[in-house]
């Protein structure tokens, strides 16, 4: 084999590999994380019904049980298995071509800049968002309604059917605009945080990545994530606000994102921005330390 047939092979190794680790990743999430984004949705979307944390976990346990927290969770268990396979898949490659950028040597462990971390992390989110979109949208509107007989949707295929015959991939895509900001500077933030200390404690132990132990793995991706929700809340809440809003006539309330925040600041001011950060902040420790153990983990056992 030609040593430029080699190097494609060993490029398409690793693309399986970030993928499958990712995968592994994202499960591990939504696992972790299904119930705090659950209570955070309701939050930020139905302000009229629930007037904190604990009230909305007490009156989602009073109609629906245990199993509400996990309303919605089908669709984000195939989806952010495939979006955090993404995440990584691009956040390792720009770091393999930053590396050549900076001439590090192959086989050595590449040290980037802040600028070149963030920047692979925003593409990576960039990248996410053309499944983190839709995604998210089937959740949030799964999450907020009530079992029963008043149900709207009877489950992700029903959703994504009813959407799609009334308002096409438009409907499927809706509130789009705020999910690409949000994943690019949320990413952007959140990779950054993450190999940032992946870099820092390697070069203050002289240990290599796979040598790093659980708990540190844990401990940083918990910083991930509280550097991604707290400098990406805001545009998170007009998302979801969006993505639960009507699709045409009087059902709809917002023309668009701009129009979405300005409606948020009059009704409900600054902190109307910041409705349902607990239980994210809560969430954000143990969903993304376990994204990133399981991403660790997984690489360490593929090899």
């Amino acid at each position: 084999m030609s040593q430029d047939g080699a190097k494609d092979n060993d490029g398409a190794m690793r693309a399986v590999k970030d993928c499958l680790a990712g995968s592994v990743g994202g499960i591990a999430q939504v696992f972790a994380g299904q119930p705090f984004d659950t209570v955070k949705v309701r939050l930020q979307t139905q302000p009229d019904i629930y007037k904190g944390t604990m009230d909305a976990v007490r009156k989602t346990i009073q109609k629906d049980g245990f199993s509400g927290f996990y309303k919605g969770t089908t669709t984000p268990l195939v989806g952010v298995g495939l979006c955090v396979s993404i995440q990584f898949l691009v956040m390792e490659h720009m770091k393999r071509t930053f590396a050549r950028v900076n001439g590090t040597p192959s086989g050595q462990t590449p040290s980037l800049t802040a600028s070149q971390l963030y920047i692979s992390g925003a593409t990576a989110g960039v990248a996410n968002s053309i499944v983190s979109g839709p995604v998210e949208h089937i959740r949030v509107r799964l999450q907020v309604q009530t079992s029963g007989s008043a149900a709207q949707y009877k489950g992700p295929g029903d959703c994504i059917g009813q959407i799609y015959r009334g308002f096409g991939w438009k409907g499927i895509y809706k509130g789009q605009i705020p999910t690409i900001i949000r994943e690019f500077n949320g990413y952007g933030m959140y990779f950054l945080a993450y190999e940032a200390l992946v870099q820092r404690t390697m070069a203050s132990t002289g240990k290599s990545r796979s040598e790093l132990s659980s708990g540190l793995v844990c401990l940083f991706g918990a910083a991930a994530g509280f550097a991604m929700w707290l400098t990406s809340y805001p545009i998170d809440v007009v998302k979801s606000k969006m993505q639960t809003d009507g699709f045409a006539g009087s059902a709809r309330k917002y023309s668009g994102a701009i129009d979405c925040a300005k409606q948020v600041m009059a009704q409900e001011g600054v902190k109307g921005f910041f409705r349902g950060i607990t239980p994210c902040l809560l969430r954000a420790a143990p969903a993304n330390a376990a994204t990133f153990i399981g991403f660790e983990m997984a690489m360490r056992v593929m090899g």
